[in-house]
């Protein structure tokens, strides 16, 4: 099996970088990076005119891209139309549905389309004509996860924040004046994506809520204008135990994944409002929610059901992943005969 990883380098795509090199371990898999340039016009009008040898080989390959413009990138992948049974693409940032090539569509290398949206299922199978389905985000829980009962923190910001929480000093005196301990954005600055994803996981299993907010009161201009979405600060935060607080994604997607307390919802992005419901909440916090997050993040968000999905897919059993999905449902077994919460 071949894993085409064509996720950049940069800092905000760390989880996902994990998550491949998770993936190519546990489905036993080879890794291949591909730059961040495009195939050229003539190399993409030819992959339009020459289709997929139906006596490919019988090696099977999947395509990790941030976008659906990425797509594209499996035209520079040699030989490609004869060398694959199957291939299928994961496109983490499926939103950017108008971002779609015509030239997927006609050149129809793809056998199978994974989107991390279920909203855009039926929109990418309509576009694409290709077989579309769910595969949404996930977190390693099981090997970073924390449900530790001592947290220094409150709350922490970690991330993009509305223009009222991104001054660190000026946020810690108004929390300390309401009794609450705030941790500014932890600096990451100089770690390779394996020591950032676990800096960040002791930054999260240290705190009792992590600040987040939906992108529909946080714009940027790299962020989508109108869809709302979830993305690894969310499912990260609630592995390690901590409650999201801030302003959740409005979508199926949050609702199908996210559970009742996942997270602390404020009435705006004020920071006084937000500081004000923190404070109440924090009265009443207890260790059994950071278990009862384990937990939950356990049954739904770690990235080895993913993967099993995958497997499913290609109609492989790779030992690597069954021995690890062993360990998983060990772990859940064990929590609910200890009746951590919830």
């Amino acid at each position: 099996m071949l894993i085409v990883n064509c996720i950049p380098e940069d800092r905000g795509w760390t989880p996902i970088q994990y998550m491949v090199s998770m993936a190519a371990q546990m489905l036993e898999a080879q890794v291949l990076v591909l730059d961040h340039s495009m195939p050229s016009r003539i190399t993409q009008a030819r992959s339009i005119l020459t289709r997929r040898d139906q006596n490919a080989g019988d090696e099977i390959c999947l395509m990790v891209c941030p976008g659906p413009g990425d797509l594209l990138k499996i035209l520079q992948v040699g030989e490609w139309r004869s060398r694959f049974k199957f291939i299928a693409a994961w496109i983490i940032d499926s939103f950017w549905t108008s971002h779609i090539s015509a030239v997927v569509r006609f050149a129809n290398p793809f056998d199978q389309i994974l989107v991390t949206s279920v909203e855009d299922v039926a929109l990418w199978k309509s576009i694409t004509g290709v077989p579309t389905s769910w595969l949404p985000w996930g977190a390693d829980v099981l090997g970073c996860g924390r449900m530790t009962a001592e947290r220094e923190w409150d709350l922490t910001r970690v991330g993009r924040q509305p223009p009222q929480w991104t001054d660190d000093p000026e946020t810690s005196q108004a929390a300390r004046s309401l009794g609450i301990k705030f941790r500014g954005r932890p600096d990451s600055e100089g770690l390779t994506t394996l020591e950032n994803h676990r800096f960040l996981a002791d930054v999260y299993g240290a705190s009792k809520y992590i600040l987040a907010f939906s992108n529909s009161v946080n714009p940027e201009k790299y962020t989508h204008p109108t869809r709302q979405y979830l993305t690894g600060r969310w499912v990260d935060s609630l592995g390690c135990g901590a409650t999201v607080a801030g302003i959740r994604p409005r979508s199926d997607t949050a609702d199908e994944l996210l559970w009742p307390g996942a997270t602390l919802e404020f009435p705006s992005i004020q920071r006084h409002e937000g500081l004000e419901i923190l404070a109440a909440a924090l009265a009443s916090w207890n260790p059994g929610i950071a278990a009862g997050h384990y937990r939950m993040a356990l049954q739904r968000l770690d990235w080895r059901w993913r993967f099993n999905t995958l497997a499913t897919l290609f109609r492989i059993n790779p030992r690597a992943l069954a021995d690890e999905l062993v360990r998983l449902r060990k772990q859940i077994t064990s929590l609910e005969h200890s009746g951590a919460a919830p």
